[in-house]
């Protein structure tokens, strides 16, 4: 597995062993981060569930100002460590704007002032239908001051999810028993 695009395209991604993290396939990050383009320079991130860290490893290499990444594993966490220094080097910048969180992503609070403009959630799928009303309910709450904020929820493509208050905008991925990628965006208040 390799960062797909970016000033430190190539860099390859170390993952660890055993299923301590499913990672995302380097076709859905491609796609997601072809429809995220635009919205990526300067961009703050979030990925949560990150294991590898490759979703915002990605963001970061496209042009993101920076992030933070939360992982309960304590291994994965160890991994992603590693991903974010050899990244950091490629794009020669020493990272103490980036942080990397070993903790449960319920308890996690983004660094004061610091609110994403992009988070990227890939958690175990089969915790998807008991975790996502509780993320989006919290999400909510934490990116009240960022109305154009977005969320990218990668999951199984027969899983629809419906969470109040926020929107899907696009999909992408090939259907049902595959990975896909949901876009959410906050519905607009009604006036």
């Amino acid at each position: 597995m390799r960062i797909s695009g970016g000033v430190a395209r190539g860099v390859p991604l170390v993952v660890p062993k055993g299923d301590a993290v499913r990672p995302a396939t380097d076709g859905l990050r491609q796609a997601v981060f072809s429809s995220l383009a635009a919205r990526l320079p300067d961009a703050r991130f979030a990925d949560l569930f990150a294991g590898s860290g490759a979703y915002g490893l990605e963001a970061l290499s496209r042009g993101a100002a920076g992030g933070e990444w939360v992982e309960r594993n304590a291994r994965a966490a160890r991994c992603l460590r590693q991903n974010l220094a050899a990244v950091c080097k490629s794009l020669g910048r020493d990272g103490r704007d980036l942080a990397v969180h070993e903790m449960d992503v319920i308890s996690w609070q983004p660094l004061a002032g610091a609110e994403p403009d992009l988070v990227f959630i890939d958690p175990p799928y089969e915790s998807i239908a008991d975790l996502a009303p509780k993320l989006f309910a919290r999400l909510t709450g934490l990116l009240r001051t960022r109305p154009d904020a977005l969320v990218v929820f990668e999951l199984p493509g027969e899983i629809v999810l419906e969470p109040p208050g926020w929107t899907c905008v696009k999909r992408l991925g090939k259907g049902a028993h595959q990975p896909t990628a949901a876009f959410f965006s906050p519905t607009p208040a009604a006036p």
